[in-house]
């Protein structure tokens, strides 16, 4: 069960989406929320610490300022959690945004599942670098919600894209309480015969989620690799869908994160709450 959640509160695009989805979920699960801003100081301030104390303490003024913004955001967050009545905490950060990622990274790591944002390229701020990192990061699940996300977080119909994978199955474990508590699971295959074994096949998947009392329905779709997220999403609408359960494909390329190409297209696209588990 999840009974310890992160999650970030974005402080340069809205945040509203985030808030409302992470404390329904909380009070939900009756599960103890920690929420976490980030106040970014520019890169270019860190590099004065070099030059003695009169521009070190220039660049502690931008600390102090970026923790400010942080407070900010998470005093609207406060507000919302104390009114729904859960267990939270704020943790206002103020850093350059490497430091400042290994830092939520490594938060993440002792909580059973975090909670972001789905980046939005368009707004182009260092929150949207944020939720891949942890999805790096973590060593747990990361719940992505969309940035049109509105209302209670919900997770009654539940679609697990699966490829046989080894972070398919992480995500498949990773999820065990949201499935435990779903009215129905939609298991997706994209062209299965070509690419998984008989031994991790849907209907192994299917017989595995059995012997835990879960009933499962199978959808077997064909597509090519250029469709697969379009026709993920596509199923997932016409399912009526709440969540997608999937594996967070990506490698790191000498320290730069590299997501795998349906990952990526999902992060862009997103339109139901997705799951993942690298």
């Amino acid at each position: 069960m999840y009974k310890d959640i992160l999650v970030h509160i974005p402080t340069e695009r809205p945040m509203r989406s985030a808030i409302d989805g992470s404390i329904s979920l909380a009070a939900q699960l009756n599960a103890h929320l920690d929420a976490v801003a980030i106040g970014y100081v520019a890169t270019s301030a860190a590099y004065v610490m070099e030059g003695g104390a009169a521009v070190a303490a220039v660049f502690e003024l931008e600390r102090e300022r970026a923790v400010e913004r942080a407070e900010a955001a998470l005093s609207v967050f406060g507000i919302e959690a104390a009114n729904a009545g859960i267990s939270y905490a704020c943790h206002p950060l103020g850093a350059i945004p490497v430091d400042a990622a290994g830092s939520l990274g490594e938060m993440a790591r002792l909580h059973d599942l975090s909670v972001v944002l789905q980046p939005e390229p368009a707004h182009g701020s260092f929150d949207n670098d944020v939720p891949g990192e942890i999805l790096f990061q973590s060593g747990g699940p990361v719940l992505f919600l969309p940035y049109t996300f509105h209302g209670a977080f919900k997770a009654g119909r539940i679609g697990i894209c699966w490829d046989g994978s080894r972070v398919a199955a992480r995500a498949v474990h990773d999820a065990a309480p949201f499935l435990a508590r779903a009215e129905e699971i939609v298991i997706i295959t994209i062209n299965e015969t070509r690419a998984v074994s008989d031994e991790a096949s849907a209907s192994n998947l299917a017989r595995h989620l059995g012997r835990r009392g879960l009933s499962t329905r199978t959808v077997g779709l064909s597509a090519t690799r250029a469709d697969i997220q379009p026709t993920i999403l596509s199923l997932a609408a016409d399912e009526g869908l709440d969540l997608l359960v999937m594996g967070g494909y990506g490698h790191s390329r000498l320290q730069e994160r590299v997501l795998g190409g349906v990952t990526r297209a999902m992060l862009e696209a997103m339109t139901v709450p997705t799951l993942m588990s690298h």
